[in-house]
């Protein structure tokens, strides 16, 4: 599955406010902050056709807060979100990351989101970067259901000629200006335990979302649920890290 990219506004982020160490690389003292990167992919299918799905994605000022929850969300202008993700902690530190994310309307049937500043809201020494692209393909039913069509429709009049594909791709970057005494554990042990991290806090996020989009957009037009297969998370392989400077 190739992704369309839409060249969206340059997002603004919310810089750490931190100061160039003198201190030499190989020191224990390093206060740089901390660069933690994921990079996912996935899908959710949705029973109906291209255009259908289109205007509900369009519509999210009725669907986004509602299946966001448990995560706090408030509407931010026409096509933004305020959300505060949750509290996390390792190694004694402990973050509620706020985010502010817009929503770009569709081009060639590819949306895209990134953030933007949180209102009024000075960030606690982390800087949060989404940047995320859905593309709408239609596809058959017998195509990614095979011999389970009729068991799936069993209880519809009749089976949709056309269902879409919601291939969506996120990258995702959290900054951490952690306390001076973080910086006394090896370097290795910090990125590894901040990306796995950031991992289960897209793990534990991503599908519960996706799920309640699916029920929400398929409830309301009657439609069977997708099965799980229907939905699928899969974390891909980073180009570089970032920090690797830091540990030569």
């Amino acid at each position: 599955m190739q992704f369309k990219f839409i060249q969206a506004q340059d997002p603004r982020f919310a810089k750490v406010s931190t100061q160039k160490s003198t201190v030499p690389k190989k020191s224990l003292e390093i206060t740089k902050p901390f660069l933690f990167e994921g990079n996912f992919v996935g899908y959710m299918d949705m029973y109906s056709d291209a255009d259908t799905v289109a205007k509900y994605l369009d519509a999210h000022d009725h669907w986004f807060v509602s299946c966001a929850h448990p995560m706090k969300v408030e509407p931010l202008g026409n096509n933004g979100y305020t959300l505060i993700v949750g509290r996390f902690s390792s190694f004694g530190y402990e973050v509620e990351p706020q985010v502010a994310l817009v929503f770009h309307p569709a081009q060639n049937r590819v949306y895209t989101m990134h953030t933007v500043p949180v209102p009024n809201y000075e960030y606690p020494g982390y800087e949060v970067q989404y940047d995320a692209a859905m593309e709408l393909q239609e596809i058959t039913p017998e195509q990614i259901l095979g011999t389970k069509i009729t068991k799936v429709f069993a209880d519809q009049e009749s089976i949709p000629s056309m269902v879409t594909r919601v291939s969506w791709q996120l990258d995702l970057t959290v900054t951490v200006d952690f306390p001076k005494f973080i910086y006394k554990l090896p370097v290795s042990l910090i990125q590894k335990t901040g990306d796995h991290l950031l991992s289960q806090i897209v793990r534990q996020i991503s599908p519960r979302l996706t799920y309640k989009v699916q029920k929400d957009f398929h409830t309301g037009l009657k439609l069977p649920m997708p099965p799980k297969t229907g939905r699928t998370l899969q974390k891909v392989p980073k180009l570089s890290n970032s920090n690797d400077e830091q540990a030569a």
